[in-house]
């Protein structure tokens, strides 16, 4: 019997998912809540803002803590003899700052003393910048320039410049903190961190969670001198190297062998970002196949057949850890403004269904863009919803047309919006709350022209990185 453990380090907790090789059945599943189980780090829900505009950090220290109480779990109710392989996945777009300590004190790990105690002098910067993070603005405008303008810096890297993406984030620690940037020997992200942590060396970037950075050249998968010039100076003697997501880092740490009862030939898999191992988890890593989640914001992805960017930019391409390219774009208006519609007119779920049901495809020519707040696919600044058609419609005198108008319009601005991605979907995997509603998943059918199923996945990034590790 063999086992393979997958990892989430995502923004509020870190978990664990341990899957049988022999069968495919999901051994064990637990989660350490960083609010519940620390709360001596003052993060309720993982982060905390900065002292300026725009500033969300989280503490590396508390990660390792939560580590280290996950794994004193995980060795109380599963055998980890069984465990032949792990692989794991991080938060895109968290940078992590170390000090040239970091490389013999992640080689020598101690299972006489925590990971937090051994490794937290490591940090150059203590704090970590994440993904809720918008405070880079100016540094985007500023590598946008550089390079003469965002869609050079879209071909190059997949995304335009990105607030929250760790290109603009090193670059602003750079000019506000030179003396800290300077005794910085090695810049992480939340996978690769964790990943050496596992591994017990100083461990690498994947394709998938490397390309969320605006560092990264999709055409050769490495990092690209012009956008790290216009960065910040030595920055590539500062990053890891790259690789692609099947890569094996190599066996795990004596730290986990001893201290944990670990395998000491459990192989380690390059870690990658919560959102390519999402893409495995789900079951749509191959070609043809798209994930639509739908949640508060809507997200759609999908494993790409050719290496193309978005030329609007709205849409983001990162490596797929099964292989060349994937594709991901938010659309932030989802479940919320379902709700503001239904609500509106004072409907219950099940009749915002039947609204949906008793009124004809193309809702007698009446659209709406259901923008009830500002959005990035397309950019959008205003609160408003756009109605066109016949007066009373647009006046909102008809409940069950604007119901299905607001359905049909979020599904055709989201294939609209991903035409750039040069794909015919052959099937569509439907996740997240509003996938249990028949109508809503009959819409999607229809405006793409292709089968949709559900997917009832709890824990998708976790279990791809399960199931990444048991293919390599």
């Amino acid at each position: 019997m063999a086992y393979s453990l997958g990892i989430d380090a995502s923004t509020q907790s870190v978990s664990a998912i341990v899957i049988d090789l022999d069968d495919g059945r999901v051994v064990y599943d637990h989660s350490i809540n960083f609010g519940e189980a620390l709360p001596q780090y003052e993060a309720p829900n993982g982060f905390f803002q900065g002292s300026e505009d725009g500033e969300v950090f989280s503490n590396p220290t508390m990660w390792l803590e939560a580590l280290d109480l996950l794994l004193a779990q995980l060795s109380k109710e599963c055998d980890l003899t069984k465990i032949k392989c792990l692989s794991g996945a991080g938060q895109q777009h968290g940078s992590v700052y170390l000090n040239h300590t970091w490389f013999d004190a992640v080689s020598n790990l101690s299972p006489q003393a925590s990971l937090a105690e051994q490794l937290k002098a490591c940090t150059s910067r203590p704090v970590a910048p994440i993904w809720m993070d918008t405070s880079t603005e100016k540094e985007c405008q500023e590598i946008a320039q550089a390079l003469g303008g965002d869609h050079i810096i879209c071909e190059k890297s997949g995304s335009v410049t990105t607030e929250r993406f760790t290109g603009p984030q090193i670059r602003r620690f750079y000019k506000h903190s030179l003396e800290a940037y300077l005794n910085t020997n090695r810049i992480h992200l939340v996978s690769s961190f964790i990943g050496s942590i596992f591994a017990g060396c100083d461990a690498p970037v994947d394709t998938g969670d490397g390309a969320g950075m605006n560092l990264m050249n999709l055409k050769n998968f490495d990092w690209d001198s012009q956008l790290l010039n216009a960065t910040a100076p030595d920055l590539k003697d500062k990053l890891p190297k790259i690789v692609l997501g099947n890569h094996r880092i190599g066996p795990i740490a004596p730290y986990f062998v001893k201290k944990y009862g670990f395998d000491p030939q459990t192989e380690v898999t390059v870690f990658t970002g919560d959102n390519p191992s999402s893409l495995v988890g789900t079951g749509g890593s191959s070609e043809g196949k798209v994930v639509i989640s739908l949640g508060t914001s809507d997200t759609y992805f999908a494993a790409m057949p050719k290496i193309v960017s978005d030329p609007n930019g709205y849409g983001h391409v990162f490596g797929n850890p099964s292989g060349k390219t994937m594709s991901l774009q938010c659309f932030l208006n989802g479940s919320l403004a379902r709700e503001a519609v239904k609500d509106r007119f004072n409907y219950s779920w099940d009749q915002f269904t039947e609204a949906i049901k008793e009124t004809p495809a193309g809702c007698n020519g009446n659209y709406m863009l259901p923008f009830f707040s500002p959005e990035i696919s397309p950019r959008y600044s205003g609160s408003t919803p756009v109605l066109k058609g016949s007066p009373a419609f647009q006046n909102w005198e008809h409940p069950q047309e604007a119901i299905r108008a607001c359905v049909e319009g979020q599904f055709l601005n989201m294939q609209l919006h991903t035409e750039w991605m040069a794909m015919q979907p052959k099937s569509i995997y439907l996740t997240g709350g509003a996938s249990e509603n028949d109508m809503i998943a009959q819409v999607v059918a229809d405006v793409f022209q292709c089968t949709v199923e559900r997917l009832a996945v709890t824990g998708s990034v976790a279990l791809g990185a399960a199931m990444r590790a048991a293919e390599n």
